[in-house]
């Protein structure tokens, strides 16, 4: 299952919609940014359904 959540990218501020597949569970996955290119660390709780948390850092954040 597909969810999609506009985030702001750590790095240069700029606004995206970002994916992400709930039916993992919690998991953390790195991306880079569609604007800037720099990589970005998120950190998705979720039931396997419904997102029940996010957060976006940058690879200096120490978020995992």
């Amino acid at each position: 299952m597909l969810y999609e959540q506009q985030v702001t990218c750590p790095y240069c501020g700029e606004r995206f919609d970002a994916f992400f597949d709930l039916s993992q569970g919690n998991h953390s996955t790195i991306e880079d940014c569609y604007v800037c290119c720099r990589p970005i660390q998120f950190l998705i709780q979720s039931n396997g359904v419904d997102l029940l948390r996010l957060e976006v850092g940058s690879m200096d954040d120490t978020l995992f």
